[in-house]
């Protein structure tokens, strides 16, 4: 739909570009993709496909949220979240993706990386973790590293969440007094917020070497976080080929009848109803 010179212009949902999405509407449209996100876990399960999803972006882009919505109404048991700590000193003295793979997926999995082996290409290189002779060879060989996990079936997403200066602030100052949200906010968080410029250089090159046919990589603008959700489950939902999988209809069982067993009057240690 075109729009005249300073209009907002449509979406395909109706709304308005910038324009806020209401709570009710956002919830609305999350639950339809929840069922559709179950209906790709029994087909991921009856069918043994590997899913891998990796997301990246700087901190405060809304990784996180966007896990959360994925995972919140699916099994633990299949779609698994990998947020790795700090590598350990053993850790160090490995090759570098040695870390990583043993938490890719085996057949009726779906894996999403919380941060993944991009971070070479990015917290290590900005921050100096890493030589720069390290950093271009990481660039080198992730992809031929992420072709050999395609050709073992692996189906991998690569997630890059685009947030502007201006939001990034606002979400990190955001966290500075909200007790919920103070231990998203760690003193690696302050020194990157200052190497902005950095990290834009170290995305750009990134991209240029790692967005292959293969294993492009997908940007979501994330300044809106609701829209980025529903946008990029919408578009993760559509990269994976699934059906329903065969389902018995269920049916609950009648109860059994109450037999000579009698349950003691137990002093149950009952929590205050303080709510």
């Amino acid at each position: 739909m075109k729009g005249q010179k300073g209009e907002e212009k449509g979406n395909e949902n109706g709304a308005k570009t910038g324009e806020k999405l209401k709570n009710n509407e956002y919830e609305k449209e999350l639950a339809k993709l929840h069922v559709e996100l179950v209906k790709l876990q029994e087909w991921v399960k009856y069918k043994g496909l590997k899913v891998c999803v990796v997301f990246e972006g700087r901190d405060g882009a809304g990784k996180g949220g966007v896990i959360k919505a994925i995972t919140e109404r699916v099994s633990p048991r299949v779609f698994r979240v990998v947020a790795l700590p700090v590598p350990t000193e053993r850790e160090q003295s490995q090759i570098y993706a040695q870390r990583y793979v043993p938490h890719l997926p085996a057949a009726g999995e779906v894996v999403i990386f919380d941060r993944s082996w991009y971070n070479r290409a990015g917290v290590e290189r900005v921050m100096g973790f890493c030589t720069k002779e390290q950093a271009m060879r990481f660039l080198e060989v992730v992809p031929l590293f992420e072709k050999l996990c395609v050709q073992e079936g692996i189906i991998l997403l690569k997630y890059w969440l685009e947030v502007s200066p201006e939001e990034q602030t606002r979400r990190l100052e955001g966290r500075i007094d909200d007790g919920r949200k103070i231990w998203k906010l760690s003193p690696m968080d302050l020194q990157s917020f200052s190497r902005w410029h950095d990290y834009t250089k170290a995305r750009d090159e990134m991209f240029a070497a790692t967005d292959t046919p293969w294993a492009p990589w997908y940007v979501a603008r994330s300044d809106d976080k609701k829209r980025a959700r529903l946008n990029i489950i919408t578009h993760l939902l559509s990269r994976i080929p699934y059906k329903e999988a065969p389902r018995v209809k269920v049916k609950l069982p009648k109860r059994q009848k109450e037999g000579k067993y009698k349950s003691p009057d137990f002093p149950f240690k009952y929590i205050p109803d303080v709510h």
